[in-house]
């Protein structure tokens, strides 16, 4: 691909002339960053002025795309005749190796104004967001500017109504899906508890009973899986758009990789910058899940808040705040909500880790005497507060009707029927492929299970090679309340590589994650479903 820039003579702005470089794939991952690669003997690099993390314009056969500049001596990476790409960038030009591409200095972001208004603590115009959202989404934004951005929304707390702007702004920029009748319903939870894969048990029962959920889901980032890494064990998650529009409509619902979809693009760009910097401030929370909601044409969302000392949200006010600002933006926005809190004490299910998690999903779905009873009536109360956006359903009714929905085998019906669409792998939950190498975590005392620390946990099973490795994790052997004996074991951690065995192994004697104690140090919570 060949590449031109056009020269101009300080007295005349016009074009002047253009000189042409071939474009290289580079083979680097940058997360939701477009990244452009110069060497540094360039000429273009030299005549342009351009300085490394500038932010250039490039071009090809009628598409643009902006990136930031990135300048290498390595000739292994490109040369003065080259202009490189990362994965992303490469895959949005859409222009294979070797054509004619141009590149120039970007145009400033018209919005850093407002920018700088917010960093200095002023409260910003719904047009301030609006400016703010779609020059983040056309990535012309360098990431010092999105993490100025992040962080003085996380440090000068947005209030109700800039969490609205901010909402609405992300929900109107990129694909707005409009599935043509209502309710169209979904689920999430905010995130913090490992396991809880209760969404792909309510998929099924709520499209077996009729109402129409198409669940995009993320994959894990700083999590041991996510719904769409878990989902991928048994099917296939990415598709197509109109192919996964026709598996809803004629099924009633999905369960797909949600990265494709170009649903509130903004938010995947500043989800970026958060993860990295931990910052996950109320605001910012609901303003990624609302917006990624409304675009994707719901109409109806069941929220699921789990509180717990190691849980994300650690106490009923602090809960109850969230829930407040989840309903005021929410109803703005004209979606239906139902807030939930309910138990983060513990992980829900027994497995943490894909293939283990896939496993719970399929017992419970099973009916299976070993599924894990927690993950089974968390999902059952959830999909009857679901089933209860049917205005033909009477409040009170829906845990009922899901139940019956999940004994009857109607449920894994939906399930294999959705699987099968989408594209059905090998997958075997009486022997799920776990990684080869493990070891035991047992107590270092009797006593009951008064604590489990979700945080490290996670972490153990992060450590071990999750999600990465499908089959790595920890399969939990004990939870809250249950007695136990010195020697007996807590858990069990899989690995597929002794590095990360090793790793695990070394989480584990920093902190095991268990508290031991008498059954009277139980702390017991007054949550809702």
């Amino acid at each position: 691909m060949v590449l031109s820039f056009t020269m101009k003579s300080p007295a005349d702005k016009s074009p002047h002339t253009t000189k042409q470089l071939a474009l290289k794939r580079v083979g680097i991952d940058t997360y939701h960053e477009n990244v452009a690669y110069l060497h540094r003997d360039c000429e273009i690099y030299r005549a342009e002025g351009f300085q490394a993390l500038a932010k250039v314009e490039v071009a090809a056969n009628g598409k643009h795309i902006l990136a930031s500049l990135n300048v290498v001596d390595d000739v292994n990476i490109v040369n003065g005749q080259q202009l490189g790409l990362s994965e992303e960038a490469f895959s949005l030009l859409g222009v294979p190796d070797g054509g004619a591409v141009t590149v120039s200095p970007a145009e400033p972001p018209h919005s850093i104004p407002a920018l700088h208004r917010k960093i200095a603590g002023e409260r910003l115009t719904r047009d301030d967001f609006a400016h703010i959202v779609k020059d983040i989404a056309a990535h012309r934004y360098s990431k010092i500017e999105l993490t100025a951005f992040v962080v003085a929304c996380n440090q000068g707390e947005l209030d109700r109504e800039e969490v609205f702007f901010l909402s609405d702004a992300m929900s109107k920029v990129g694909r707005r899906l409009d599935w043509h009748e209502h309710p169209v319903v979904d689920k999430h939870c905010i995130g913090g508890i490992p396991g809880n894969r209760t969404s792909m048990l309510l998929v099924p029962i709520v499209a077996a009973h009729g109402m129409l959920c198409p669940k995009t889901s993320s994959r894990a980032i700083t999590s041991p899986a996510g719904t769409a890494d878990t989902m991928e064990l048994l099917a296939a998650v990415e598709m197509p758009f109109e192919q996964l529009t026709e598996i809803v409509h004629r099924h009633r619902g999905c369960l797909a990789w949600g990265g494709t979809s170009d649903l509130s693009p903004a938010d995947d760009v500043l989800i970026s910058v958060e993860r990295p910097l931990s910052i996950d401030s109320p605001g910012q929370m609901v303003a990624s899940i609302l917006s990624k909601k409304v675009a994707a044409g719901s109409s109806h969302l069941l929220l699921d808040i789990p509180i717990g000392p190691t849980a994300k949200v650690r106490s009923m006010p602090e809960a109850q705040r969230l829930r407040k600002l989840f309903e005021f933006v929410a109803k703005r926005m004209g979606l239906t909500i139902d807030v939930v809190i309910t138990d983060g004490r513990q992980p829900i299910g027994n497995g943490i880790g894909p293939a283990l998690e896939a496993r719970d999903v399929m017992r419970v779905l099973q009916n299976h005497p070993l599924a894990p009873n927690d993950l089974r009536q968390k999902s059952l109360r959830l999909a009857g507060r679901m089933l209860e956006f049917d205005p033909d359903v009477r409040g009170g009714d829906g845990f009922g009707i899901a139940r019956d929905i999940l004994d009857s085998g109607r449920a894994l019906e939906k399930m294999q029927a959705i699987i099968a669409a989408q594209g059905q792998r090998d997958f075997d939950p009486e022997h799920p492929p776990l990684s080869p190498l493990s070891f035991e975590v047992t107590a270092p005392v009797s006593g009951t299970v008064v604590a489990i620390d979700n945080v490290q946990l996670a972490r153990i099973a992060r450590s071990a090679g999750a999600p990465r490795a499908r089959g790595s994790g920890v399969d939990l052997l004990a939870k809250l309340g249950d007695a136990v004996e010195a020697g007996q074991p807590l858990y069990k951690v899989y690995a597929a590589y002794p590095t990360e065995l090793a790793f695990a192994r070394q989480a584990c004697e920093r902190c095991i994650g268990y508290q031991l104690g008498q059954a009277d140090q139980l702390v017991s919570l007054h949550v809702e479903y």
